[in-house]
């Protein structure tokens, strides 16, 4: 069978990454049919401004599946970021950060193997904001402060809206890809004791969903007390599930527990397509310099494949990476003991690398 999917390279170091990517997916056997769309700063001034043109979008809801490279968003000014319109705009409600240790990987903790399970479309991330100095700003200010809260009239504002239909359907999402992934536990996230309204109804909600899902352990955790325990000892956890800021947070802070975000894969499914995409930057100092690492993408690959049912070449790919890793010799800077080892070796080095693992049928 031949898989159509969506390749989206990205910019900054995007590209790089989606070759080295497409090379090792192809040498697992699995045939694609790819339909190649330029999305992110390098197209605006083709699109005026826009930097995901319709078409992409059209390509994405055509294909149902697609694999993104990194795409630039900037902080405090200019488009918003791309990632999050994907998300609004094909309702990719659900996100899916795995962090798991490999062996070969400069780390302080051994065994980790968490899922982080981020809601993706409501919470601070919604886009709800109200500028410092704006009439709306001002007017919701002396609303708030007319109704027993401090809140200046100079503030700006952003609403954090969480609904019992989008926690319920991220809840049950979490319990069902848990089970079809052998998980153990679920556990929902929140700081329900401060923000009794939106994360209360997040908890409230969690535990409703858990009583339906009686096979599966669950319970709950404050999140800064959580972020502790990860620390402590994150043996204890398995699926994690949060809402929108969280997630990305505790993501961040959980890929730091395997080495790092260059072994941070991501996925995001929705009710009309699902995208793959490694969850680092796309670091635009480092762009055409053939020294980025691919393995959160190539491992994000490795999640399209057992989306797409190619499971036997998906544990093939993860085998393939996981030996290039623990032999330790053919991996980017950022892997090597020291930053400036020179037997560092480049992005496509890494992919030569695991195609030939492949090729050769030594991933063991």
């Amino acid at each position: 069978m031949t898989h159509r999917v969506t390749l989206i390279p990205g910019d900054g170091i995007g590209p790089e990454l989606s070759a080295a990517t497409r090379r090792v997916l192809e040498a697992t056997g699995v045939e694609f049919d790819w339909d190649v769309q330029r999305a992110g700063s390098d197209v605006m001034d083709e699109h005026a401004g826009n930097p995901l043109p319709d078409h992409v979008l059209a390509s994405i809801k055509d294909n149902r599946v697609a694999l993104k490279g990194p795409i630039t968003t900037p902080v405090g000014g200019g488009f918003r970021s791309v990632n999050v319109a994907l998300r609004k705009t094909l309702d990719l409600y659900g996100q899916v950060r795995p962090c798991k240790s490999y062996a070969g990987v400069r780390s302080r903790y051994d065994g980790v193997d968490l899922i982080i399970v981020r809601e993706a479309t409501e919470d601070l991330y919604a886009g709800i904001e109200y500028e410092e100095g704006s009439d709306d700003a001002r007017s919701l200010a002396e609303w708030i402060a007319a109704h027993g809260a401090s809140v200046r009239a100079d503030a700006g504002i952003s609403i954090k809206p969480i609904s019992v239909t989008g926690t319920r359907r991220i809840f049950e999402f979490a319990f069902d890809y848990a089970r079809r992934n052998g998980r153990r536990k679920v556990t929902a996230v929140h700081k329900a004791n401060i923000m009794k309204f939106s994360d209360g109804l997040w908890l409230r909600v969690a535990r409703e969903v858990a009583e339906q899902n009686t096979d599966l352990e669950f319970d709950d955790r404050i999140v800064d007390n959580l972020c502790m325990q990860l620390v402590q000892r994150p043996e204890e956890y398995d699926v994690l599930v949060l809402p929108n800021l969280y997630g990305d947070i505790v993501s961040d802070l959980a890929a730091g527990l395997v080495g790092g975000l260059g072994l941070a894969p991501g996925a995001n499914f929705g009710s009309q397509a699902a995208v793959f995409e490694p969850t680092h930057g796309s670091a635009p100092k480092y762009a055409g310099q053939n020294k980025a690492n691919p393995m959160a993408m190539m491992l994000s690959g490795v999640l399209m494949l057992r989306h797409l049912d190619e499971i036997a070449a998906a544990d093939r790919l993860e085998r393939a990476i996981a030996d290039v890793i623990a032999e330790g010799e053919s991996v980017t800077y950022d892997m090597k003991p020291t930053r400036d080892d020179p037997s560092a070796v480049g992005t496509s080095q890494v992919g030569d690398a695991i195609v030939a693992k492949l090729e050769a049928g030594g991933a063991s």
